[in-house]
């Protein structure tokens, strides 16, 4: 069965940090590309970050781009955001999502608040 469980959110201020994780189980993770999504309070899920298969190429929404990094620990089953100088706009519940068919499988999600 495959499983995807992010963690790591909580409440940060203005300017602090962060580091989500979204730990995979059920399929062969290092074969596949990763995503991270957020939806904010009465708005749309977004895209946030991706991350490719080997060699682990990435791309960043622009509102993100300089301050969230994506990354992989294929030994781990396991993919990162380390988000840094974060803003009351980046709150939301983050998500975690992966493509092994035509439509994503989704982790629960993760709540961040950034709120002073």
């Amino acid at each position: 069965q495959v499983q995807l469980v992010e963690s790591g959110g909580g409440l940060v201020q203005p300017g602090g940090s962060l580091r989500l994780s979204c730990t995979t189980s059920g399929f062969t993770f290092s074969r596949y590309g990763m995503n991270w999504y957020r939806q904010a309070p009465g708005k749309e899920r977004e895209f946030v970050a991706t991350i490719t298969s080997i060699p682990g190429i990435t791309n960043y929404a622009d509102s993100v781009k300089g301050r969230f990094t994506v990354s992989r620990d294929n030994a781990k089953n396991t993919m990162y955001l380390q988000m840094n100088s974060l803003k009351p706009e980046d709150t939301g519940v983050y998500f975690c999502n992966v493509y092994l068919g035509r439509d994503p499988t989704w982790g629960q999600g993760t709540q961040v608040t950034v709120s002073s």
